[in-house]
């Protein structure tokens, strides 16, 4: 194929992507997927039907995605649905006795799971960050800086690693460090950087990023684990070395002259090798290669596309993306986790995902 076939081919592809993410997710959310009577969207979708699955919990996390999806969607429609699940992410999730942001509330809005989350709280500072820019609502750049102020004096240690999970009134810590909630803290504090105090931020990310190489890193593969190295039961996911790159890739000046820097596309490069086959992105492997999880999971998918576009590999963006399209999109939404033969292995479509989706898109327009 010529580069300016595979030019066409691939605006083709993404193209039919943008249509199918605007004619069918975005109007599945804010209809059948959202509980007007909470202001919540439900966690889950009957991936063959589209209907709501039976509700057992809400989670903060899971609204602040969905904010972060509709701020940036385009439209009067998607503006309004942004400030509705702002307003119920700071009236249902919020803390007021302990600060900060419990993790869930139950079916009908009860306080469920309160612990303090890394995780959710990076969401946080994420969709505010997002929220702020489409809507200038001063109250969510207030929530972002509030929330990243909890984060460094709450969370963050001493060596500058952060705690995954603390008890609601924050006296124990309940999960030590891991690769995830700290990957999404970097993302959050990018787009933080963007909406303000750009160089607080930027001095955060350096030392996050400093901390990712100097406690995180896989010397044999050169990727990042999901635990500290030594850790029992470490693993390494393909998909989350393809986000990581994408995101000191976007910012680069933020991370310029650290060691992630140069060790990130020898993991990415490890990662392709080991960790795609031609039905996609594995979940997970160990340092020497072996298939630990061969589940493919749309968001290790999502990832890998846009890791493709920010290394502007046209040829292996555009095959993948073919791929991608014919196995994991569907007429009614998407299939969540596809097995080693193809078969569907999750048959709902969870409200998180859209996030993936939105943030591959972001990255696909300008290959082409």
């Amino acid at each position: 194929m010529t580069a300016a076939q595979t030019n066409s081919a691939l605006a083709e592809h993404i193209k039919a992507f943008h249509e199918h993410f605007d004619s069918v997710i975005l109007p599945m959310w804010m209809g059948r997927g959202f509980n007007d009577a909470l202001g919540l969207p439900f966690e889950s979708l009957d991936a063959a039907t589209g209907e709501p699955l039976p509700a057992e919990r809400y989670r903060a996390m899971a609204c602040a995605r969905q904010l972060y999806v509709y701020a940036g969607a385009p439209g009067a429609a998607a503006g309004a649905h942004a400030d509705r699940l702002f307003a119920s992410l700071c009236r249902v999730f919020r803390d007021e006795e302990h600060g900060g942001w419990r993790y869930s509330v139950d079916a009908e809005g009860r306080p469920l799971d309160p612990t303090q989350d890394l995780y959710t709280h990076a969401f946080i500072v994420f969709a505010c960050a997002a929220y702020f820019r489409r809507s200038r609502n001063a109250q969510a750049r207030k929530l972002l800086l509030a929330t990243a102020e909890t984060i460094e004096s709450r969370f963050r240690m001493a060596d500058g690693r952060y705690h995954a999970v603390l008890s609601q009134d924050w006296s124990e810590a309940l999960r030590g460090p891991a690769q995830n909630p700290m990957m999404h803290l970097t993302e959050a504090y990018l787009a933080a950087a963007q909406v303000a105090e750009p160089a607080l931020f930027a001095t955060r990310l350096r030392g996050l990023a400093q901390v990712m190489s100097q406690v995180f890193l896989s010397a044999p593969t050169q990727c990042i684990a999901e635990l500290p190295q030594g850790e029992p039961g470490n693993r390494i996911e393909p998909g989350h070395q393809f986000e990581w790159l994408s995101l000191v890739r976007e910012s680069a000046e933020v991370f310029d002259g650290l060691d992630l820097t140069e060790s990130l596309p020898r993991g990415v490069h490890w990662a392709r090798g080991h960790g795609v086959d031609a039905g996609g992105v594995l979940a997970a492997l160990d340092e020497h290669g072996a298939v630990l999880d061969d589940t493919r999971r749309i968001w290790a998918q999502t990832e890998y596309l846009r890791v493709l576009a920010v290394l502007g590999d046209l040829p292996a963006l555009n095959q993948a993306l073919a791929g991608f399209r014919a196995r994991f999109l569907h007429p009614g939404g998407w299939h969540e986790c596809l097995d080693r033969d193809g078969a569907v292995a999750r048959a709902d479509m969870p409200s998180t995902s859209p996030y993936h989706l939105a943030t591959c898109l972001a990255a696909l327009p300008a290959v082409v």
